[in-house]
């Protein structure tokens, strides 16, 4: 049976309320699909799409990092995440060095990012609150940037002028 033959003509009572309720179905699944994050899952604190991980150290500290390299990965970067294992981060790859900046939109977790040299020194680190549109930026040109949890890079003594092992052998490159 159609909701109704013309529009603003009242439908029965029982078709009212079935097409009531397929509207707020509809509206409902919507609204979750385009208000999720594409990569919203079971567990959120952890990325959907698994991207591949490299191995760095910063002196004895050995490093997990997600590998960002593609412009969508660049772009969702750590958004979304409730959580991060410790000495886990994410190696942001640029196509080429330039004053690259990062912002927290979307960001649940405070953040420390510290932007590398193409032969692993750090330029300098920066502190970044969650949910916000402040730019952090790298100093001078670099093709890379690590955020990891905030404070990370002080606690393990790594700042400006320090040397991150494993760049050079980062995969692609």
């Amino acid at each position: 049976m159609p909701l109704s033959a013309h529009p603003g003509t009242p439908c029965p009572a029982p078709a009212r309320a079935a097409a009531h309720a397929r509207r707020i179905r509809t509206a409902l699944a919507t609204l979750a699909f385009l208000g999720a994050p594409a990569h919203a899952q079971a567990d959120p604190g952890q990325s959907a799409a698994a991207l591949p991980e490299v191995e760095l150290s910063a002196g004895m500290h050995l490093i997990h990092a997600e590998l960002a390299d593609s412009d969508e990965a660049r772009m969702r970067g750590l958004m979304f995440r409730t959580a991060l294992a410790p000495n886990h981060g994410m190696l942001f790859v640029f196509d080429s060095a330039d004053a690259h900046c990062m912002w927290m939109r979307n960001t649940l977790l405070p953040l420390s990012v510290a932007f590398i040299g193409d032969d692993g020194t750090i330029v300098n680190v920066e502190e970044m609150k969650p949910r916000t549109d402040a730019t952090h930026c790298a100093r001078r040109p670099v093709r890379y940037a690590l955020e990891m949890s905030a404070g990370w890079f002080g606690q393990h003594g790594a700042g400006a002028g320090s040397t991150l092992a494993g760049i050079a052998r980062r995969p692609g490159r």
